[in-house]
């Protein structure tokens, strides 16, 4: 899912640079804005849930392994 979090979060920050260079109207700035902001704690909540993925995982299906 951390990849999935982290496109969104860049997609917003192109879309604030080129929205903010092109002199778009400030209300799409300020939705750029806002999607790049709730992005970074989106994009930590997914960090987290999957580094707690494999653990949950075991506990539901003991006979499931992950090799790394």
């Amino acid at each position: 899912m951390v990849p999935f979090a982290l496109a969104g979060t860049a997609a917003f920050a192109v879309a604030l640079l080129v929205t903010w260079l092109a002199g778009a109207p400030d209300h799409w700035v300020e939705v750029s804005l806002a999607g790049l902001l709730w992005g970074i704690p989106g994009t930590l909540t997914m960090v987290v849930h999957d580094r707690n993925r494999k653990r949950r995982r075991t506990l539901t299906h003991p006979e499931f392994r992950v090799t790394d």
